[in-house]
């Protein structure tokens, strides 16, 4: 699975960039700082899963969730935010994201986020296998 990467911290990249080489089927295929160029590089490479920041220069982790669920609704989005209260919680469910994390205290969870979103695709996978037969 191919995920890209959306933070304007080198720390926060840094961090998630070790998280995914852990897991063996994923690969971290563009990471960005800046919102503009992230959306830019949802729509040409289409990932499957975006992990966002709320806050970037440029466009934020929300507007690019709005702008990107309109034209791809499989690709899994997480999203990450110093910036943690139930307004921006409520805008992430609204506008489509998949999974929401303060940065602050739930950075673990994005682990058994990314697990859960590949146990699903290969429980799908196999599924639309069984349909072949």
């Amino acid at each position: 699975m191919r995920v890209l990467l959306a933070d304007d911290s080198d720390l926060i990249l840094e961090r998630l960039k070790e998280i995914i080489n852990n897991f063996g089927r994923l690969e971290v295929i563009a990471a960005f700082k800046n919102g503009t160029e992230t959306l830019n590089a949802l729509r040409t490479l289409k990932p499957d899963i975006a992990i966002l920041d709320i806050k970037m220069p440029g466009l934020s982790g929300l507007e690019i969730l709005s702008e990107i669920r309109k034209e791809n609704s499989k690709i899994k989005i997480i999203i990450l935010t110093f910036y943690s209260s139930e307004y921006y919680q409520k805008l992430a469910d609204k506008n489509g994201a998949d999974y929401f994390f303060n940065k602050a205290d739930e950075f673990d969870k994005i682990t058994s986020a990314i697990a859960d979103i590949m146990l699903k695709a290969n429980r799908d996978s196999k599924f639309e296998m069984a349909d072949l037969k």
